[in-house]
């Protein structure tokens, strides 16, 4: 599978009663991949709600990946996302299979994204890019980090961090394979604008490619 295309990345705050509307309007404008994110510890509302997408995702042949949460990802059968805090990849690697998505945050070091890719990872994140409402803070990576990790990995390289369609095409030129985004495409006051976002973001990886 070529991990390649728009990565949304979910927020409970941002898309409070309107997850799976929002979602699939995302859907409808072509994702590669899905994280849930809910960092709460409503593990109830969690599991149902990730069920929900799991199965919506199945419609549209995206894959669904969730956010720090290995034992949940491996109950339903999908991918994991684990930051720099959540310990190394072998463990969910050995849990979920050879064949799961298991995503790594690098921050902005190649050496954090070697090590990934030795214990597992299907692709490696660099990120901050720009200023987050997620992920308050100075941006810390730069396009002399993609460069790097484009010419040493062999890995998909996924970028985050205040990724907007304003900001994103630079990214792509220095070899960004998967544009994760949350408020630059669910910040959004209609389902319509969310599939033109996700179309718009498509239309900047397809042309740059």
């Amino acid at each position: 599978m070529t991990l390649r295309g728009l990565y949304a990345i979910t927020d409970s705050q941002l898309l409070s009663g309107k997850l799976l509307a929002y979602v699939e309007a995302a859907l409808d404008g072509g994702l590669t991949l899905l994280q849930y994110r809910d960092k709460s510890s409503d593990d109830a509302r969690r599991l149902r709600e990730a069920e929900a997408l799991r199965d919506l995702c199945a419609r549209y042949n995206t894959r669904l990946i969730i956010n720090d949460d290995a034992e949940l990802a491996a109950r339903l059968g999908v991918g994991v996302h684990l930051g720099q805090t959540d310990g190394p990849l072998t463990p969910a690697r050995a849990l979920l299979g050879p064949k799961a998505i298991i995503g790594s945050t690098c921050h902005s070091q190649i050496d954090l994204a070697e090590q990934a890719a030795k214990e597992g990872a299907s692709y490696v994140a660099f990120g901050r890019f720009f200023n987050s409402s997620t992920k308050p803070g100075a941006p810390t990576a730069t396009l002399d980090v993609l460069d790097k990790a484009r010419s040493q990995l062999k890995l998909p390289i996924c970028v985050i961090g205040g990724i907007t369609l304003d900001n994103a095409a630079p990214l792509v030129a220095h070899g960004a394979d998967l544009l994760a985004v949350v408020h630059g495409l669910f910040g959004a006051d209609s389902t319509r604008e969310v599939t033109r976002r996700a179309l718009a973001f498509n239309q900047l990886l397809n042309t740059e490619s």
